[in-house]
């Protein structure tokens, strides 16, 4: 396993646990848009929660230092749109779920020398 990668599932594995701990149910870990005919939407949704009547949909972004900005602002803006679109279709692949809201978080871990840092972003994008 690349470093990156395992660097990226211990943010996704620390980031669940923070949500769980503050009573966000995680319906989905790393999901996947099934290939659709006509639809150019690919990709991951890192982690998919509920909190009361909200579907939140998580964009999970872990860094091992500062040098290049906080990890949440890796989150541009092209990747928002990524995000709502997958968004859209995880709704469309769970129909009947019934959720009054969406909204889009983010969690941003940060695992330095110091210790590890979690930020929970609610409403981000």
């Amino acid at each position: 396993m690349r470093v990156k990668d395992a660097v990226g599932r211990f943010g996704e594995q620390t980031a669940a646990r923070y949500l769980e701990d503050a009573g966000l149910t995680i319906l989905e870990r790393n999901w996947r848009a099934p290939r659709m005919a006509g639809s150019d939407v690919r990709g991951e949704l890192d982690l998919v929660a509920r909190e009361g009547g909200a579907l939140v949909v998580v964009e999970v972004k872990t860094r091992s230092g500062t040098g290049f900005g906080s990890p949440a602002e890796a989150v541009t803006a092209d990747k928002a749109r990524r995000v709502r679109r997958l968004a859209v279709a995880w709704l469309a692949a769970h129909p009947g779920e019934g959720h009054a809201s969406v909204r889009f978080d983010i969690v941003s871990v940060l695992r330095a020398a110091g210790g590890i840092t979690v930020e929970h972003l609610r409403g981000a994008f």
